[in-house]
């Protein structure tokens, strides 16, 4: 079952970010991905350093395979949480500098799911949320918008208007929040 077959209620799950890639001022790109499929329910998002992005989504990537291959399952969202944090506690000393966004839905024993989401500073520190989370250069004024537009229990439709607007209220900054439906915005490009 793909995560884009789960829809309604409070069982939704959003994640979503800019594709700008910049230096201060000067823009580098306008089409840097940085939210990347783990497996089906499990999206990642990488603000910070392209380097570093690059990098991690390719560990990650190789992490995630070495796991369904010796566990003979898919990961779930908690644990992968978990292997994001211990990887980059493993660079404690010289880290990557980047704050992973991890957004999916968690399997419940009743067979249902749940919205999971959580983020991680650049050394691990994990960070289960229950509304939202927001990282990357503007995450302080993300943070204000999305606390005054996330309300519980959103529809998807709703969902997405309130990541959109989040997003867009910040386009004068690189900015990141979360997402699940895969949809582009057009916004500035300047």
């Amino acid at each position: 079952m793909s995560i884009m077959e789960y829809n309604g209620g409070s069982d939704c799950v959003a994640i979503a970010s800019d594709l700008r890639l910049g230096n201060q001022a000067l823009g580098i790109s306008s089409n840097f991905q940085k939210i990347f499929p783990v497996t089906d329910r499990i999206y990642l998002g990488l603000p910070g350093l392209a380097t570093d992005v690059t990098t991690l989504r390719d560990r990650f990537r190789f992490r995630v395979n070495m796991y369904t291959i010796k566990e003979e399952r898919e990961i779930e969202p908690e644990t992968f949480a978990h292997l994001v944090s211990s990887t980059l506690y493993e660079h404690r000393f010289g880290p990557y500098f980047v704050e992973p966004v991890m957004a999916g839905l968690s399997k419940t024993p009743s067979g249902g799911v749940k919205p999971f989401i959580a983020a991680t500073d650049l050394i691990g520190c994990l960070n289960f949320a229950k509304d939202f989370v927001v990282a990357g250069t503007a995450s302080s004024k993300l943070f204000g918008v999305a606390e005054g537009l996330w309300e519980p229990d959103l529809e998807p439709e709703d969902l997405f208007e309130t990541i959109s607007q989040t997003l867009l209220n910040a386009v004068d900054r690189d900015a990141f929040q979360d997402k699940v439906v895969t949809r582009t915005l057009k916004g500035r490009m300047d």
